[in-house]
């Protein structure tokens, strides 16, 4: 499965159960969390959408990644790190494009994707009922405008 989003950190000076309670609160929300070694990251990044971030790999680093929500992601890791100011946010990608920390802190405002979705679908469907509502006006009109010559027929014949 690919991730849709991976957010780098610098966890250097949490402790032990700030780390663990960082790990609780994202399991909590789907995301994974896990403290690797620099080799091994950029290995396992060679040939991925991650292997743009191979410069990020130095010194300690903790990758958190979603499989769902990339906005969620960053906005978990972002709400953890403005709490806890050990935790650094050192960047991340967020649908295989490369983010510095400030995207992240960027992406994290935005509304979560269920909602960007029906925004967006909102915005598709405007167009298309004011042209029902046009078309449906000039019906109307159309046949208001019958329904009086009809009555005017019947009134000169009467």
């Amino acid at each position: 499965m690919k991730a849709k989003g991976v957010v780098f950190t610098d966890y250097k000076g949490l402790t032990v159960q700030e780390l663990g309670d960082f790990r609780k609160t994202l399991r909590a929300a789907a995301i994974d969390y896990k403290v690797v070694k620099n080799t091994l990251a950029k290995k396992a990044s060679s040939g991925t959408s991650i292997d743009a971030a191979k410069g990020e790999f130095a010194g300690p680093i903790g990758i958190a990644f979603s499989y769902d929500d990339p906005i969620l992601l960053a906005k978990k890791v972002l709400e953890f790190a403005n709490k806890n100011e050990k935790l650094r946010i050192r960047g991340g990608v967020i649908e295989g494009g490369l983010c510095s920390a400030e995207d992240v802190k960027s992406v994290a405002q935005l509304p979560p994707r269920g909602v960007l979705l029906s925004m967006f679908i909102g915005a598709m469907q405007s167009p298309l009922s004011r042209l029902a509502g046009a078309l449906n006006a000039t019906l109307s009109g159309f046949i208001c405008a019958m329904e009086a010559l009809k009555n005017k027929k019947l009134k000169v014949e009467s």
